[in-house]
């Protein structure tokens, strides 16, 4: 994630979180599209460049700034149910007494 250009200190990310405990439901963030400071980042912490390697093309050859997000789609049914435990909204939970599905 980028840092924010009017307070170095926190990056462009944002996270949505519900009442009541439940918790992060959506969280969202600005991508690097730089690729000098991708690849900044990248070595900063210690990450193989290798694995990231697809990334760092999308960098090289013409990334636009971009964002997105993800839903925690089972925290937030159980949420707006009011399901006692996110357990209780999973399709296929693993269970002492079921490891699969």
């Amino acid at each position: 994630m980028p840092e924010d250009p009017e307070n170095p200190d926190v990056v462009l990310c944002a996270d949505l979180i519900a009442p009541e405990g439940y918790g992060e439901i959506i969280g969202g963030s600005e991508r690097i599209h730089d690729l000098e400071v991708l690849l900044e980042r990248i070595r900063e912490f210690g990450l193989d460049e290798e694995a990231y390697s697809w990334y760092i093309d999308l960098a090289r050859y013409g990334s636009v700034p971009h964002s997105g997000f993800g839903l925690g789609l089972e925290r937030t049914v159980a949420w707006l149910t009011g399901a006692e435990h996110v357990r209780e909204t999973i399709p296929f939970p693993r269970l002492l007494n079921r490891l699969y599905p």
